[in-house]
Order: C-alpha cells, then sequence, then structure tokens
C-alpha cells in the first residue's frame, strides 16, 4: 500500500469476462490463442523490418514501433485476464493493481498518438512526396517517437497518481479483467471528482486530438488521391492507407465507446467488451492488417524464409 493513502483494501479481486462455468474454457483457450497469435504477429513484424533493409523506411520505423507498443500492452494485460478462467478468484494486490495500471495508460497513450504519426507520414508521402525525404528525415522520426512516449508517461504518470489518492474501503471486486480507471473509480469510498475530471480532460485529449489529426490527415489524402489521374497509382495509393484506416477504426472506435460516453448511458458489462477489441483483438490484427495489404511485407517475409529454407 503506497504511503500517503489511506485505503483499507490491500488486494482487490477480478470479476472477469463471465462467471458462466461452461464458457470459462472455451474462453480460456480462445484468449490465450488470440495472446500467442498477438506475441508471434507482432514479433515477427518487428524482426522482419528490423533484418529488411528495404522496410528501413519512416514509414516501417513508426509500424515497428506500434508492434511493439502492442506487444507491451497485450501483455501488461492478457495473462493476468487468463488467470480469471482456471482459478476461483483472481487476485491481484495493490501495488500490482496501480502497476498494471500504469503501464496500460503508458501503452494505450502511446498507441493513440502512434497512430496520428503513422498518418501524418502517409499524408506526406502522398500529399508532398517530394519533400518526403527532408520532412520525415531520421532525426525529425526519432523526435516523433520519443514525443510519442513523452505524452504517453506525462498521461501515465497523471493517471496513476490520481488513482493512489483515491480511497479504497470495503469493495474489492473490480467489475472488469484488468486494473481500469473506470472500474477502479467505481469502487471508492471518498470523493472521485478531480480524478474524473483528470480522466475526462486526458482522454479527451489523448483520444481527440489525435482523431483529428487523423481526419485531417486523410482528409488531404483522399484530396490529392482524387487528382491522380491513373488509375493504378490511385488504387496502390488507396492500398497503402486502407489498411491504417482500417486500425485506426477499431481501436478509437472500441476506445471512445468506453471512456467517451456520457456516464447516464455507460455500461460497465458493455465496456468490457468495448475493452475486449482495443486491449485484445486490436494487437493481434494489427500484424494481420499491415502485412496482408503490404506488399513490401509479403517480399520481405518470402525473402527471408527462401533464405531460412536454403540455408537448411
Amino acid at each position: 500500500m503506497a504511503a500517503g493513502n489511506h485505503s483499507t483494501v490491500t488486494e482487490f479481486i477480478f470479476a472477469g469476462l463471465t462467471d458462466k462455468p461452461e464458457l470459462q474454457l472455451p474462453l480460456f483457450l480462445f484468449f490465450l490463442g488470440t495472446y500467442m497469435f498477438t506475441v508471434v504477429g507482432n514479433l515477427v513484424m518487428i524482426t522482419l523490418i528490423a533484418l529488411s533493409s528495404h522496410l528501413h523506411t519512416p514509414m516501417y520505423y513508426f509500424l515497428s514501433s506500434l508492434s511493439f507498443i502492442d506487444l507491451c500492452y497485450s501483455t501488461v494485460i492478457t495473462p493476468k485476464m487468463l488467470v480469471s478462467f482456471v482459478t476461483e478468484k483472481n487476485i491481484i494486490s495493490y501495488p500490482e493493481c496501480m502497476t498494471q495500471l500504469y503501464f496500460f495508460a503508458f501503452f494505450i497513450i502511446s498507441e493513440c498518438h502512434m497512430l496520428a504519426v503513422m498518418a501524418y507520414d502517409r499524408y506526406v508521402a502522398i500529399c508532398k512526396p517530394l519533400l518526403y525525404n527532408i520532412t520525415m528525415s531520421y532525426q525529425v522520426c526519432s523526435w516523433l517517437i520519443v514525443e510519442v512516449y513523452m505524452m504517453a508517461l506525462i498521461g501515465a504518470t497523471v493517471h496513476t497518481g490520481c488513482m493512489l489518492r483515491v480511497v479504497f474501503c470495503k469493495d474489492k471486486i473490480i467489475n472488469h479483467y484488468f486494473c481500469d480507471l473506470l472500474p477502479l473509480l467505481q469502487l471508492s469510498c471518498s470523493s472521485t471528482y478531480i480524478s474524473e475530471l483528470v480522466l475526462s480532460c486526458l482522454s479527451a485529449f489523448n483520444i481527440v486530438a489525435p482523431t483529428l489529426a487523423i481526419l485531417g490527415s486523410y482528409a488531404s489524402i483522399i484530396a490529392s488521391i482524387l487528382q491522380i489521374r491513373s488509375t493504378g497509382g490511385r488504387s496502390k495509393a488507396f492500398s497503402i492507407c486502407s489498411s491504417h484506416i482500417l486500425a485506426v477504426t477499431i481501436f478509437y472506435g472500441s476506445l471512445t465507446f468506453m471512456y467517451l460516453q456520457p456516464s447516464n448511458v455507460s455500461s460497465m458489462d458493455q465496456g468490457n467488451v468495448s475493452s475486449v477489441f482495443y486491449t485484445i483483438i486490436v494487437p493481434m490484427l494489427n500484424p494481420l492488417i499491415y502485412s496482408l495489404r503490404n506488399m513490401d511485407v509479403k517480399v520481405a517475409l518470402k525473402k527471408i524464409i527462401e533464405k531460412r529454407l536454403f540455408c537448411i
């Protein structure tokens, strides 16, 4: 228990996704398979980009960072969630809960801003191709990555700092499968006004600001694509952007449903379903979305497989 916090609760119990015994094993196997696919898919993407020299470009530099973020925040949540399906009580201590909350907030905020950076990269590549190498130089890309993680660091620190001031008395069953902000605030026996205000402000900034940046980037991109006379050129440009648009839609759609809903229509059961999408499904889908619709990734993967087979 943190110093200065007067909570009498020293541990929490996750309610999990379901209390129906017949669903425990199927859900365990499903989410275990999903997590294994997430780990393998994102590690393959990171390794592929690192080993393939023709993928050493800003777009794939950002994609590698996105895969790292997906791998990390999925690992922060999924293994502990799987325990709920095989034990009677999935218990987490107060310090472990605050640690999980901190790293979850860090990586989820990182993903919000990384997707915006990737949209800006596509905007420069399509709308200002002659200036691309200058605008998206190695130094600029490095600074963009640093800024993403700095915003995540600040956001996670503020969220966790506010949560450490919340007092928990008797209720210790979290109606969720991980330590998230809203389910924890529902257990508080002290005023949560400041924490809720901070949550609303930071959620609005970390969701709305990147969303506006992405919408602005793609409005300009679509306008530029429509000016391309060649049908093949237009098709190629749309193909490059469509994978990113799909990933953004799934991620921000589920995130908005969870954190920006009016409180009078929110439901934690609905929130649990929404959370599954952005914490478990999206990290699994991203490697598929960015590889199956990307010829450069397919070629790089084929070359590496051929080299391995040749060595054998």
